[in-house]
């Protein structure tokens, strides 16, 4: 498998995100940025999970169809021509950070993966869809951390 790099203009891998792209602040994406996918990649998907949640891993977004020549998606930009999925806030889209108040800070594992197949993901899918859809298809991916704390 190959590495791809995946980093944001608006914060380091690690570092605590800024409140701008939060629950509370209208669930604006964030800027991200990726390396060149290998030519094998016919489609991107891409996910943001919390697994600090009190109720297990939150899934806040889930984007699968993304054209493999893509490399970066600004603030608040969905890709297009790509499929949504449906965050655990029940919405299809970006679903903001929002921890309880006073936790330590939570982790924002954004996931970009590289598929040798086409996924086969229409609108709606849920994380559990989309891990199933990318299994055994994962030629190359990318991992950043943001942390998130009110």
């Amino acid at each position: 498998m190959e590495d791809m790099t995946l980093r944001s203009a608006a914060f380091n891998d690690h570092t605590l995100m800024p409140s701008d792209y939060s629950h509370d602040s209208g669930d604006v994406s964030p800027p991200l940025e990726w390396s060149p996918a290998p030519e094998q990649v016919v489609e991107l998907a891409l996910a943001c999970e919390d697994p600090d949640a009190p109720a297990g891993t939150f899934a806040h977004w889930l984007v699968a169809g993304i054209d493999p020549v893509t490399t970066g998606l600004d603030a608040g930009e969905q890709p297009t021509g790509a499929v949504l999925g449906r965050n655990d806030y029940g919405t299809e889209g970006y679903g903001g950070p929002k921890p309880p108040a006073g936790d330590d800070p939570h982790r924002y594992f954004f996931r970009l993966y590289g598929l040798s197949e086409p996924s086969g993901l229409r609108d709606g899918f849920t994380a559990e869809e989309l891990r199933d859809a990318v299994e055994g298809r994962v030629v190359a991916s990318g991992t950043l951390v943001g942390t998130f704390a009110r």
